[in-house]
């Protein structure tokens, strides 16, 4: 087993309305084969022992499927490696003397509530906007009641891997929310259960999202880049779609 040492430089800010730095930290003797939460772990345990604050930072199944993990790491939302969250990046892809600067997901529509924790509420508000689907109480249904196109079931399971864990907002330099929803209004409407409120929903929705503060999209795809699920932008040319047919046909 391998170890490194390591210069982090990490945001600190007691809260929403306070001012936040950086503060530099050594930690030595970091195994490889860590993830980063756990290096972070290391940090706290440091600064615990020297009776210090230990860093507030986000995290709860660290598996990668929760989507509460999340900073930035040397300007990379979710850091260095593609496709995985930061609970599932590894110190094994880092090297010895390295400095890594650590910052909080930085968004007008996420309010820093201290050091690396931000509020991401907003798009827990965007979810509940788009309301309910319409089903048929009783019985289960057959799981072939329905016959759905293999490759729009794949489509609509591709839009639902989102985890809605906000780096598409960290990343885009307009701070827009597009890829999270459109990603939320494709795995609906998609799908024949969904198409009852499809219009009510991207409605709704995408109102919710410019309620929020969020940014305009400008096909920057820096939030393609990053998403630990490869959700791909071809969702908000679809949410577009759906957008502007709401628009132009509902009272």
């Amino acid at each position: 087993m391998s170890s490194i040492d390591l210069t982090l430089q990490v945001w600190r800010q007691k809260n929403t309305d306070s001012l936040g730095n950086f503060e530099t930290y050594t930690v030595n003797g970091i195994s490889t084969d860590m993830s980063f939460l756990e290096m972070l772990d290391v940090l706290n345990e440091q600064l615990t022992k020297e009776g210090k604050d230990p860093v507030a930072f986000d995290h709860d199944c660290r598996e990668g499927i929760c989507g509460q993990c999340g900073s930035v790491v040397n300007g990379v939302a979710h850091g260095p490696e593609k496709e995985v969250t930061l609970c599932q990046l590894h110190m094994r892809n880092f090297e010895t003397g390295d400095k890594i600067v650590i910052e909080p997901f930085r968004s007008r529509a996420f309010p820093v509530k201290r050091d690396l924790l931000v509020d991401r509420s907003a798009f827990d508000r965007i979810i509940q906007s788009g309301g309910y689907v319409s089903v048929n109480t009783g019985g289960v249904p057959d799981g072939n009641a329905i016959p759905i196109p293999s490759q729009v079931a794949e489509l609509a399971m591709d839009a639902a891997a989102c985890i809605g864990c906000g780096a598409c907002v960290a990343s885009c330099p307009n701070g827009a929310a597009m890829l999270f929803t459109s990603a939320k209004v494709s795995q609906l409407c998609l799908l024949p259960q969904g198409s009852t409120e499809r219009k009510q929903r991207a409605l709704s929705m995408v109102e919710t999202m410019d309620k929020e503060g969020f940014g305009n999209c400008t096909n920057h795809k820096a939030c393609e880049i990053v998403c630990p699920k490869s959700i791909s932008i071809r969702n908000i040319a679809r949410l577009n779609r759906e957008y502007a047919v709401a628009a132009l046909t509902e009272g």
